[in-house]
């Protein structure tokens, strides 16, 4: 069941995200697949590291320089996918990526990035809030 969220809880979640985040780090070890990404618009300036194993996400961090909601974003997508074999992660992307744009979307995998709802009223915060689900898909899908 998704969780209920109303102004301040999302809030709330971007801001602990930011502050506190659980997945901002360097791997652990070199067998994780990094792709860097930045924006022209923000000082986004992100490395987002994937280890898959017998297609599964074992474990998923970033590192770098991030607005709020490209650090927030980034890093609950990273809880999100850890456990998620590929197939399972692509598809929280893809309902991720539907939610920012005003599609129907699958709320039930989505979690706390719920919180990231309303993101498409501020357009230029579409890049940020996407910009670590848009690695994690190229890493997953090998390109």
């Amino acid at each position: 069941m998704p969780i209920s969220l109303d102004n301040n809880m999302m809030r709330a979640i971007i801001m602990d995200h930011y502050s506190n985040p659980n997945n901002k780090h360097q791997p652990l070890n070199d067998q994780f697949v990094k792709i860097h990404m930045h924006s022209d618009n923000c000082i986004d300036d992100l490395d987002i590291f994937l280890l898959v194993k017998n297609g599964v996400v074992e474990d998923a961090c970033f590192d770098g320089i991030g607005c709020t909601i490209s650090t927030a974003s980034t890093d609950i997508m990273c809880d999100l996918f850890k456990g998620k074999s590929i197939k399972e992660a692509l598809y929280i992307i893809e309902q991720y990526q539907k939610m920012v744009h005003e599609e129907e979307f699958d709320a039930e995998v989505l979690d706390e990035a719920l919180a990231f709802i309303n993101t498409s009223k501020q357009a230029a915060r579409i890049r940020c809030a996407t910009i670590g689900f848009n690695a994690a898909e190229m890493i997953l899908k090998g390109k």
